[in-house]
């Protein structure tokens, strides 16, 4: 048996970012009737046609949409073990860090951390992208460098994560709140006007079930897409809020906060990056530096 022409996978890569054999050979230096020759060895090698003829472009097969993630990783990892080690010069290093996070988690953190990173890295800038979904698409075509939440079904089975804190949610209202005066019970709770926090657009959540499991149910009156929004609502009327409680902390210093009268599960929010990043140095810094913030605001992850 032959040994493989791993030249191929550099080829291959390109091909599936580019979709286009034109624009592939372009990257590659090469003539595109070099290209179409590797596109074909391609095919023979990995016994798939990989890019079919779709109108006037090439669409990538089943196989090859299996195959884009992973030889990605190779070239990257193949790129590593052959560069130089470098070291990191923090006061010369030039760079942008897209880092996608909750509104609440931004506010809360946000501050301690551009300052820290101001401070160790002058050329260094963040930009806070807002969270609109669960899913790890952004991480996987690099428009977000690192983002923080909670870790869930869309979460992808190749980002690495790093547990930043643990977290509860509460209920919180404006401090002169009837809720402020006295015990608050189940049903004290759920009989006031709530404003709801969903970015999916679902109305009901885990605290919803604890309620229906007591006969109760919240009266919802309004839905907001984050946590500061929703901490706006209740500043401002007698709206009920219900985020978490760490998450929030500063956010919430002129309000009156309390334990949910019914148990919900504490959440573990991480910083989540895909693997291609592991041995940058310098986004590997800048996740310790995420990490420092939390732990110096809030403690220890290992403890409430």
């Amino acid at each position: 048996m032959s040994s493989p022409d791993f030249n191929l996978l550099v080829t291959l890569d390109v091909l599936l970012a580019e979709g286009n054999v034109a624009r592939a050979a372009q990257r590659l230096k090469l003539s595109p009737s070099a290209m179409s020759r590797s596109l074909a060895r391609l095919r023979r090698t990995t016994g798939d046609p990989l890019l079919v003829r779709a109108g006037r472009g090439l669409v990538p097969t089943p196989r090859a949409l299996q195959l884009r993630e992973q030889v990605g990783q190779l070239v990257q990892d193949a790129r590593a073990v052959l560069r130089p080690a470098e070291k990191l010069d923090l006061m010369q290093l030039g760079r942008t860090f897209a880092l996608r996070v909750s509104d609440g988690f931004a506010e809360n953190f946000g501050p301690t951390l551009v300052a820290r990173v101001s401070a160790q890295a002058p050329g260094v800038r963040i930009r806070f992208v807002p969270k609109q979904d669960k899913g790890s698409t952004s991480l996987r075509d690099g428009t977000v460098d690192l983002e923080t939440g909670v870790i869930g079904d869309l979460t992808g089975p190749e980002v690495r994560t790093r547990a930043l804190f643990r977290d509860r949610f509460i209920g919180v209202v404006h401090k002169d709140h009837p809720l402020s005066k006295r015990s608050i019970t189940a049903k004290r709770y759920a009989s006031g006007k709530h404003v709801l926090v969903s970015r999916s657009g679902l109305d009901k959540g885990v605290l919803d079930e604890a309620l229906k499991l007591l006969g109760l149910e919240r009266d919802i009156v309004t839905l907001v897409g984050g946590f500061s929004s929703a901490l706006a609502f209740a500043r401002s009327s007698d709206l009920i809020a219900t985020v978490p409680e760490r998450h929030t902390g500063n956010l919430r210093a002129d309000m009156f906060s309390f334990p949910l009268p019914v148990p919900t599960p504490e959440i573990t929010v991480s910083m989540l990056w895909h693997p291609r990043m592991d041995a940058d140095t310098a986004h590997r810094w800048f996740r310790g530096c995420l990490l420092d913030v939390c732990t110096e605001q809030l403690g220890d992850v290992s403890k409430w």
